[in-house]
């Protein structure tokens, strides 16, 4: 039987409660979820490739299921180079709907073997997105309930707090 792997791919700068639901509702239709963290040359994140990666894996360590990886270059090319089936995508909001939906029909222009996976966001995570918590936290606002005690003390060190 072969295995059923999906790419999650995002910037994850840096990676909230709400990924991680993504993430874990993920598992319970997949045998391996990747997390593709993307090098987006356009974007400047508050954290390095490196950091993002080592804090997803460093939240994640407990779950022999999820892999972390990085990519560049067309999301479905690196789908295909990993023998995944399906692109995970969080969705929060209508507005998120149509730029994915947009995503997933040039995916399925590209390449047909590639098949777009929706999940809703969890009601509570609904608002939360990582430049939500980083303009949270500049602003010394609380982020506790909105990414792992780990990310906070990321965030507070890029902030010297």
């Amino acid at each position: 039987m072969t295995k059923k792997i999906a790419v999650y791919p995002g910037s994850f700068d840096p990676i909230t409660f709400g990924h991680l639901d993504i993430i874990n509702r993920a598992l319970k239709i997949f045998d391996e979820v990747i997390i593709a963290v993307a090098r987006n040359e356009r974007k400047s994140p508050m954290f390095t490739i490196e950091e993002r990666v080592n804090l997803i894996q460093s939240v994640l360590k407990d779950n022999e299921r999820v892999k972390v990886d990085t990519f560049d270059g067309l999301l479905v090319d690196y789908v295909r180079s990993r023998k995944a089936q399906a692109i995970v995508r969080g969705l929060r909001a209508i507005s998120d709907f149509e730029y994915e939906l947009q995503m997933a029909q040039i995916n399925r222009g590209i390449s047909r073997d590639v098949e777009t996976v929706f999940l809703m966001t969890s009601v509570f995570y609904s608002f939360l997105s990582s430049s939500i918590v980083k303009e949270v936290h500049s602003l010394n606002g609380p982020v506790d309930g909105l990414v792992p005690p780990l990310v906070k003390k990321a965030l507070d060190a890029k902030l010297n707090r």
